[in-house]
């Protein structure tokens, strides 16, 4: 029976935090038919071995560590589902929670994409949505989500409020995103030239370009752990992060670009050495 959903998850040396994310997987499948692809980014920490031992899941070895675009992609065209789920190894799927997902997306033909409520492992709520970057909206987007995980009560407040009311958005997060895949095949999949973050912001302004919308819906709801390599690569993950952020105003505000990398440049943190670092 061909499966209804892919879900596509990408894991580069998160052997610990996949282990997690595929046993809540196991306990909590989702109803409908369901394929499971693991793509491993040339993992040294065992992972591609955790996932040879799993069953019902199937792994794709990528040669080297291609980044979160180019993973998420390689998955996408191995599997079959009319539905897509890019899911992150740092997630752990609650029961129902997938099955809402579905049936929220489904309740809105005018969505392409739809994004469930993220909360950490305490339960408080992530600001996994928002308006297109854009200077403004980056710098607003920031002072929010810094001063809740600083635990300041009217951040974690509006947080929380925020992420109450199901809405259409500019962008969901790319930690749960499910998509229809006609139409991640029609705007060509993820942007690979964002190697790790943006990918997610300029994966919905592709889709919404073409006509489609974007849902953010706090009816399922996903566990976000927020492992993604930070942890054990945190100069190597800033790099990352900075590139895609050039890459990104380049590709979107290439008048603000300049000043972007003027300012990287001033605060000593331009990323001088070219190539993937995740």
């Amino acid at each position: 029976m061909r499966p209804r959903l892919s879900i596509v998850i990408v894991n580069f040396n998160g052997r610990g935090h996949l282990e997690r994310c595929l046993a809540s997987l196991a306990a909590h499948p989702p109803s409908v038919a369901h394929e499971t692809v693991v793509v491993d980014n040339a993992s040294t920490d065992g992972s591609a071995a955790l996932v040879r031992g799993w069953p019902a899941v199937r792994l794709i070895e990528l040669p080297a560590n291609v980044g979160f675009s180019a993973g998420n992609n390689a998955g996408i065209r191995a599997t079959s589902g009319e539905l897509v789920l890019l899911l992150n190894n740092d997630t752990v799927v609650p029961a129902g929670a997938l099955d809402t997902l579905v049936a929220r997306l489904e309740a809105h033909p005018a969505a392409a994409i739809a994004g469930p409520r993220l909360v950490d492992g305490d339960g408080a709520a992530e600001l996994s949505f928002g308006p297109m970057i854009s200077p403004l909206g980056e710098l607003r987007q920031k002072l929010i989500v810094g001063a809740g995980e600083r635990g300041l009560r009217p951040a974690r407040w509006l947080i929380g409020r925020a992420t109450r009311r199901e809405r259409y958005v500019d962008w969901v997060s790319g930690a749960c995103l499910l998509v229809r895949r006609a139409v991640a095949e029609e705007v060509e999949l993820l942007d690979e030239r964002f190697f790790l973050y943006t990918e997610d912001v300029d994966f919905c302004a592709s889709v919404r370009a073409r006509g489609w919308k974007v849902l953010f819906t706090p009816a399922a709801e996903i566990v976000h752990l927020r492992g993604r390599s930070r942890a054990t690569a945190a100069r190597l993950a800033n790099a990352a992060y900075r590139r895609s952020h050039l890459a990104f105003y380049e590709k979107h505000h290439p008048r603000w670009a300049p000043v972007l990398r003027w300012y990287l440049r001033r605060k000593g943190q331009l990323p001088t050495e070219p190539g993937p670092t995740r």
